[in-house]
């Protein structure tokens, strides 16, 4: 399986999950509990990453797998991020529509970006930096609210809780999604095993999550398990199986290819998001939105293509080819 298809079928998945969960939606609320979706996708998870190690393991009975607890234990980290992280997505679509919730998750490039020179030492381009900026300043464009608008008592399309959320996401989306590629390459240990590890433990804190929930409301719904399919509906299983197959495309991008990659391939999701919300969701783009998403293109363009083409350098080959040429008019012409 090749890394650029892997990231095609993201993007699609990518662009699917705030669609999903907006149409799981009752009148701008959740008619089920929230908390038992990021449950049931990690324990989706858990069981295909499972199966695939069993089946891994009876082809190669070789199949490294570190046990020691002092590598086992770094997963908790990931886990916790991650619990948080898929709680505030819910979150965010109360606030603001599903375009701006995709547009706004472009911003976790930055906060990567960041994080990659912080945390990985790993240093990136000033053309990079540059298509990263660019970026950032897409997606602010393309929330300004249009001036012929009958309310523009705010700058922005959307509340501040919402934006708020969506930085807060996009931050935690970030320090996990780094933090994971780095326990994903740092050993040659089985991609599958590695899953089961952070997977066990996110179905263990998010179960733990849910546990709370009931002690704050002293049991009055009664126990999380007797009640975690109430308000489901068919759209809701299809969130379940977004994130779950989501976060399985993800860990193979993180073991194989790079987080940065994996970011971009989610930001294409824009696009497609805005086109699919104009018919299911009668939504209206304004001129700002088609501004920012066209700037955001451009930095995928500029941080993606490499150098010679977007200042039109000749490649090694063509210019020493064309050398030569110019040296035998010379030589010609002296003699």
């Amino acid at each position: 399986m090749q890394w650029y298809f892997v990231a095609a079928l993201l993007t699609i998945l990518t662009s699917s999950q705030g669609i999903l969960t907006t149409l799981s939606q009752s009148n701008g609320h959740y008619t089920y509990d929230y908390g038992t979706v990021p449950f049931l996708a990690e324990f989706f998870k858990l069981v295909v990453s499972s199966l695939l190690l069993w089946r891994e393991r009876r082809v190669s009975p070789s199949t490294r797998m570190t046990t020691e607890w002092k590598s086992v234990r770094l997963f908790v980290v990931p886990s916790v991020i991650y619990l948080f992280h898929n709680n505030v997505q819910f979150a965010t679509l109360t606030y603001v529509d599903t375009s701006t919730y995709q547009i706004m998750g472009n911003l976790k490039i930055v906060t990567t970006g960041i994080l990659f020179r912080i945390f990985l030492r790993r240093k990136l381009s000033n053309l990079r930096w540059m298509a990263i900026v660019l970026l950032a300043i897409g997606t602010t464009t393309s929330q300004i609210k249009a001036c012929g608008e009958a309310s523009c008592d705010s700058l922005f399309s959307a509340p501040i809780q919402g934006y708020m959320l969506g930085i807060l996401s996009a931050c935690l989306s970030a320090l996990a999604g780094v933090y994971t590629e780095f326990l994903m390459k740092k050993n040659s240990d089985s991609l599958y095993w590695q899953n089961v590890q952070l997977y066990t433990f996110g179905v263990i804190f998010n179960m733990a999550r849910l546990l709370v929930d009931d002690f704050r409301s002293g049991f009055e719904r009664g126990p999380w398990w007797s009640r975690i399919f109430n308000g489901y509906s068919l759209t809701t299983w299809m969130v379940v199986l977004n994130l779950g197959s989501t976060g399985l495309l993800v860990s193979w991008l993180m073991k194989y290819a790079d987080n940065i990659v994996k970011v971009y391939s989610t930001s294409m999701a824009m696009l497609l998001t805005t086109v699919i919300s104009v018919y299911l969701f009668s939504f209206k783009p304004t001129l700002q939105l088609f501004l920012g998403i066209i700037v955001c293109m451009m930095s995928l363009h500029m941080y993606f293509a490499p150098p010679n083409m977007l200042v039109d350098m000749p490649s090694p080959t063509k210019a020493a080819t064309e050398n030569l040429k110019e040296i035998s008019v010379e030589r010609k012409t002296d003699s």
